[in-house]
């Protein structure tokens, strides 16, 4: 306890404004009198550890909403995103009545290269029983995951056959690119998930493999994108914008103005440009956003992003946890700082929901932004907003008509999961001898009557509570045809191939598909 002590001493009387030292040293003495009379007087022996947690979590807490605190054992799974890479053996699984089944290998993982393949079931590691034994998919994970280059025995069943693999553990790539596809001859398509140490290499890829096969326009996709690093979200606007251009800056108390701007010759400086936003795409997703707009270098579709405009830096502590630390808000091109109010925790956490109920999603003119945010384009001078999100060009409004609860329900009980797997292990042969290719299964695999009812039997089996439901079938029917559809897809291929059908029904990409082969994008006389 007086180690802990000690630290949070220190740790209060560095936090606490340099330029008040008799402050930080009052308030430093003040948590130090508290912990020593939990120590000496507390009716029960106090946990030192517990309580160092919950002041550091409370400190930072009363700070902003995106300065935090992430243990020892929690700090690989955060950051395993940013990285772009964990350590493990190189499976994709679901959890299938208590049975872990493998769903796909990553290619060229250690698990590929043994010969372990999809419909594997993992019944023991190193030696130990985990089938039938009511185990969670973070048990899974910190059984098969570990340090690089320690082995994992892993005994599967496949088909009735018990089979061992010594598996040695290696770097698993987790990519940001999701998918990358024409959408038609000239119309290249990219579904970027978050901002990593392999973002922009990925995109870089990407983007050289489109514009092989002809493109000329570029639909990047930032939906439920909530961010990641600022130096991948500078160096992805620099592929966009041309010359010296101005991507972000940002500014605090104890860093001064740091501008980052383009500096080489990107890979898509010209040519047709929409990103996809919606409520969920935040922090780089915006600085990107926000730079593009600003110069008049594309248009943004969707809707209004979700409006963080403050930059963490990670600080290691001595205990091998970390503190990510909110040191400066950042500014697009025209100056504007994005970050919504957050002054009332409780609002700010209720926000999007807040917007929901005011009908912001499905009418633009219920997004009420003062004139004193308002700023103009460099290039056009067209209005855009700051304080609180980036306001699209072209608003979309979210569409329900075809979400019933049913439909709810069976993606909730993993029902269209659960089903297509078993589909495909039942069929997988012959699906990739129909179907050789995506366009193939695109154009020609339908969900008909057999199929149908054949998943509504699995799901009266699996979940006898969950009854038909006639009427909301009929208004989802689409929408449940197209789940189990893409679903398959990513099973047989992968996310991209998943994408191609799912994207059917994305409506913010449809209606950027809509601007483009309508002509209505010259109409704004961009980037002249």
């Amino acid at each position: 306890m007086r180690l802990l002590l000690l630290s949070l001493s220190c740790a209060m009387s560095t936090l606490v404004f340099a330029q008040q030292p008799d402050a930080a040293a009052a308030a430093a003495r003040k948590m130090t009198e508290v912990l020593y009379n939990v120590e000496r007087f507390y009716v029960d022996a106090p946990n030192a550890n517990k309580l160092s947690e919950a002041a550091i979590v409370a400190l930072l807490e009363e700070l902003d909403p995106h300065s935090t605190y992430i243990p020892k054992e929690d700090l690989d799974d955060a950051q395993m995103q940013i990285n772009g890479s964990f350590v493990g053996i190189g499976v994709r699984f679901q959890l299938m009545k208590d049975t872990i089944s493998v769903v796909a290998t990553i290619p060229g993982g250690p698990s590929e290269k043994l010969g372990i393949l999809p419909g594997d079931q993992i019944v023991q590691v190193d030696g130990q029983n985990v089938a039938g034994m009511g185990i969670k998919n973070d048990q899974v994970r910190q059984k098969l995951m570990g340090d690089l280059g320690t082995k994992v025995k892993v005994t599967v069943n496949r088909k009735g056959k018990l089979l061992d693999f010594n598996i040695t553990r290696d770097k698993i790539p987790v990519f940001s690119v999701d998918a990358a596809y024409m959408i038609d001859k000239e119309i290249g398509y990219i579904k970027l998930n978050s901002f990593s140490k392999t973002t922009v290499q990925e995109v870089q890829s990407a983007l050289l493999s489109l514009k092989e096969q002809g493109m000329k326009s570029l639909i990047f996709d930032l939906q439920g994108n909530g961010g990641g690093l600022l130096d991948a979200a500078h160096k992805l606007g620099d592929e966009f914008l041309s010359g010296d251009k101005l991507i972000v800056y940002s500014e605090g108390r104890a860093q001064p103005r740091y501008d980052l701007k383009a500096g080489k010759k990107g890979l898509f400086e010209e040519g047709q440009l929409i990103l996809l936003t919606d409520e969920y795409s935040a922090s780089a997703s915006e600085i990107l956003s926000g730079a593009i707009q600003d110069w008049d270098r594309g248009l943004v579709v969707g809707r209004r992003t979700y409006g963080k405009g403050l930059v963490q830096r990670p600080m290691p502590l001595s205990d091998g946890s970390e503190m990510r630390l909110t040191i400066a808000r950042y500014y697009t091109p025209t100056g504007r700082h994005i970050q919504k109010p957050y002054q009332d925790t409780e609002t700010y956490r209720k926000d999007l929901n807040q917007r929901y109920l005011n009908g912001e999603f499905f009418l633009k003119d219920s997004i009420k932004m003062p004139d004193s945010l308002m700023y103009k384009t460099l290039k056009t001078k067209r209005t855009v907003y700051g304080g609180g999100g980036i306001m699209p060009d072209v608003f979309v409004a979210l569409d329900t008509t075809e979400s019933t609860t049913y439909f709810s329900k069976l993606i909730q009980g993993g029902h269209v999961n659960s089903f297509a797997f078993k589909y495909i292990n039942a069929n997988r042969a012959a699906l990739k001898s129909q179907y050789p290719e995506i366009t193939a299964f695109k154009n020609n695999f339908t969900c008909d009557k057999t199929f149908m009812d054949e998943f509504f039997a699995y799901v009266a089996l699996e979940d006898p509570k969950l009854l038909f439901d006639e009427k909301e079938y009929a208004i989802s029917e689409k929408l449940i045809k197209l789940r189990l559809k893409a679903v398959i897809a990513q099973d047989l291929w992968g996310t991209n191939e998943m994408f191609q059908i799912y994207n059917q029904t994305n409506e913010i990409l449809q209606q950027a598909i809509q601007v483009l082969q309508s002509k209505q994008y010259s109409k704004y006389e961009l980037d002249k």
